[in-house]
Formats: C-alpha cells, structure tokens, sequence
C-alpha cells in the first residue's frame, strides 16, 4: 500500500512543479522589465513564490541566500514581496537590483545598498553607426565582410558548444563557465530567445544569444546574454554581430536593448546608503585583480555603443560582507 501511494503521488509533485513554472512565466511576461528576468529562470535556482502576485528568485552558497535583480511583480508588490523575504531569510544579500529594491531595503531594515556596476541601456529607434567612438564597431563590420564572414539569424545550434569551451580557454576565468550573473548557455525554458552566428565557409565561428526583456505581456527589448566568438578576428566579431542584430531589432519596432551588466563599473559619487568599505575593495578588485575577470575590457567594449548608462546595486546587511561576497564569487564560478 505504501508504494502505490509514493507511485500516485509522483505525477502530482511533478504538476505542481509545471504549475509553479506556469505562473512564473506569466509573471514575467507581465513584469519582467529587469535585464536580468528571463535569467531568473535559469537552472538550479530556488524561488520564493507569492502566487497570484509574483516571486524572487534566489540561490544559496554555504549557507547564505542570494537573491537575483529585482522581484518579478507588479512595483506596488515590491515591497511586500521584499518584507515577506526578508523575514524568511534575514541575512539574504540581494544581487544586481534597482533604486526602489536599494530604498526599501535601507529605510526598512538598514540595508546597505552599494553600487555592482553598471548597464547600459540603448533606444534603438534613434541608435546609428555615427559617432567616433563607434569607428571601432564600423571597423569590425568591414573586417567581418572582409573575410567573407556571413551574419545571420537561426535558431538554437547546440553544437555551439565547441566554440564555447574554446572561447572560455581564452578568458580570465577558464575553469567553468559563469553562472547565476550570466545565464548559462544551455538552459531549459528558451522562449523567445533569439540566436544570431557569424559564419566562415559554412561553419560558425561566432554568436551571440538574445534575451527577451518584456512589460505588460508584450516584448520590449533583448539583453545579450551569452556571447563567444573566436579569438582570429582582431577587431572582435561581437562588434558586428551586435550591429548586425540591433539594425534587426529595430527593423522590428523592438524599443530597447539592453547590454546587460557592466561589473564593478561604479560612478565617482559615493550616495548615502552605500558602504564604502566595500567600494573601496571592489574599487582595488577592479584595479588590481584583472586576472578573475576583464573588468575594464568588457567596460570599453559595451561604451562604444554609447547607451544610457544606469547604477545597478548589491544590498547587504553588513558594511565589509566579505565572506558573502567571497561565497557569491564562489557561486558565479569566478573563483
């Protein structure tokens, strides 16, 4: 009796799964404004779930939460879905989230809210190849027609892979590919991704894979989440497939793209609520520890394209979290 109960309950816990999944597709449909809510859905993330109202998404490394961009729900619910998590995890640090997530976490329970880095944001209606600072873009477009490279769109190829683990060999972190910042490029749920290659002879030698980004159940905008190209092209072939894709995209009336993360990419100004601790150590990581990861590359790369730049933050309970910080290291894979 006992095993044809464990039998019959097998199909029900493998029900609520797809109805949690369910509705978290929904809410980001309806509120997934944040670059990083398509990357919420990610493999191996918990979920702090409200139904009928939304959820944050979060991982845990040696004992400690991390919670992932902003609360995918409607901004009147920010609040109460941040309180409700918070009092169920009360050391939970918060990665990559807004102003309003900053706010209410430091007037309601003393958060720090100290500046990750950076995004920038491009309007495409108004986006051009003019300007100085895109000479290098125009040059890598010339240098990709050049060499007989042929840009287009298709769909997912999972033979990519091999590109993938030799691009990786040639970055600071070649052990494993980063996780939870970056959505891995192998991910169950993909609709409405876009996949975008540059092809040599036939044969991939490049690509760059497409986000959706979404407001009010329609599609607003994409973030680049997964890039590899091969090293043989000097003046990069992200430089022509990122053009190559957003003259697409706004062919399509597609509003926004949206370059995603900037890391350790901080304004001068120091606000109020933010620990200067910690951004005096994240100031020396980027300054001084370029072997974990090309800080003032990926800088560089994503200012030619001259978006409008906007703070993103980390919060956290203590002002020197160390070992938090050295735990959400260890969870990215970049140490």
């Amino acid at each position: 009796m006992q095993d044809q109960l464990i039998t019959l309950d097998r199909p029900l816990v493998a029900d609520v799964a797809h109805l949690d999944m369910a509705r978290r597709i929904a809410c980001l449909k309806q509120f997934g404004s944040h670059s990083m809510s398509f990357s919420t859905l990610q493999p191996d993330m918990s979920y702090f779930d409200m139904p009928g109202i939304g959820y944050i998404a979060y991982a845990s490394h040696w004992g400690m939460q991390f919670a992932l961009a902003d609360p995918v729900c409607h901004p009147q619910h920010r609040g109460l879905m941040l309180d409700r998590f918070v009092a169920h995890y009360p050391g939970a640090v918060f990665v990559q989230v807004s102003k309003p997530v900053v706010d209410h976490l430091h007037n309601h329970y003393g958060y720090y809210g100290t500046q990750f880095g950076s995004e920038s944001k491009i309007d495409l209606d108004t986006w051009s190849l003019r300007g100085a600072k895109k000479q290098i873009i125009r040059t890598a477009i010339n240098q990709a027609r050049n060499q007989g490279i042929e840009i287009r769109e298709a769909g997912f190829n999972p033979d990519v892979k091999k590109i993938s683990e030799a691009w990786i060999q040639t970055r600071r972190c070649k052990n494993n590919e980063i996780r939870f910042l970056i959505r891995p490029m192998l991910i169950d749920y993909r609709e409405g991704t876009r996949y975008f290659y540059g092809y040599l002879d036939g044969e991939a030698v490049g690509f760059i894979f497409f986000d959706p980004v979404y407001a009010n159940n329609k599609l607003v905008g994409y973030v680049p989440n997964i890039s590899r190209s091969s090293a043989n092209f000097k003046q990069g072939l992200w430089y022509a497939l990122m053009a190559h894709a957003m003259e697409v995209f706004k062919s399509e009336g597609v509003q926004t793209l949206d370059l995603g993360l900037v890391p350790l990419m901080m304004s001068q100004d120091i606000e109020p609520q933010e620990s200067r601790l910690l951004r005096m150590t994240m100031s020396v990581i980027r300054e001084r520890m370029d072997f974990l990861y090309n800080f003032k590359g990926l800088e560089f790369a994503k200012s030619r394209f001259q978006g409008r730049v906007e703070k993103t933050y980390c919060c956290h309970r203590h002002a020197m979290p160390g070992l938090a910080m050295t735990a959400m290291f260890r969870l990215t894979r970049i140490i």
